[in-house]
């Protein structure tokens, strides 16, 4: 199935139904992290929260969320398995533990990027009180941001409220992949986070917009 088709399914589904879902507590147990490989230089790692996609540059490795706490550092060891290039960026899709509370793991040097109201949403968690700051946004953008170039580009979109008020989408145009974070749920109902800005009202529209606004991809991550 097209990504444009897909995404015009979930705008379906937004209409016909909605849900509130509370943050999924932190997993217990071992920590294991299962690697999906997508493309050559694009991997997916499962486990311990938000699915994590690690895109390895020419100069670098690009992060895409880093799960529950606790998981950064296995997130980090699972990377050195699959290159020997450094982590440069970290980019969080939205503010839920599961996506961000791995962050306070990854090393200073790390430019963690994230949308505007994400970074707003995430000054209030307990997980950055607690660690002095560490792991907060040092760049965050509105609407959209390209960072890199040629085929190291990443690109990133915020097209309105829906899951939480800061949503970001994150385009890999040589690659042909989006990561959709949870505002993207298949045929699946949508959750909403009324605390962080998530709307019902508005998801529907925030979906069509980026129906119409990404171009060229075939595969999301969510």
């Amino acid at each position: 199935m097209s990504v444009k088709r897909a995404i015009a399914l979930a705008i379906l589904v937004t209409c016909g139904g909605l849900t509130l879902a509370a943050t999924q507590p932190a997993q217990q147990g071992p920590k294991v992290v299962e690697v999906e490989k997508i493309k050559d230089n694009l991997f997916m790692l499962k486990g311990g929260g938000g699915n994590t996609a690690v895109y390895v540059g020419a100069a670098g490795v690009t992060v895409v969320d880093a799960k529950n706490p606790g998981w950064g550092q296995p997130i980090l060891d699972k990377i050195k398995e699959l290159t020997p290039k450094p982590v440069t960026l970290l980019i969080n899709t939205h503010t839920h533990g599961d996506h961000v509370s791995g962050n306070v793991e990854f090393p200073a040097t790390v430019d963690v990027v994230v949308q505007e109201n994400t970074k707003t949403n995430m000054e209030k968690m307990d997980i950055f009180k607690q660690n002095n700051g560490k792991g907060m946004p040092k760049k965050t953008f509105k609407d959209t941001m390209t960072l890199g170039s040629g085929k190291d580009r990443v690109d990133l979109y915020y097209f309105g409220r829906g899951h939480t008020n800061g949503d970001a989408w994150i385009v890999f145009p040589d690659l042909r992949v989006a990561h959709a974070g949870d505002i993207f749920s298949g045929k699946n109902l949508p959750l909403l986070d009324m605390n962080n800005g998530g709307s019902g009202v508005e998801i529907g529209d925030s979906l069509a917009k980026a129906h119409a606004g990404i171009k060229n991809v075939d595969g999301v991550i969510t």
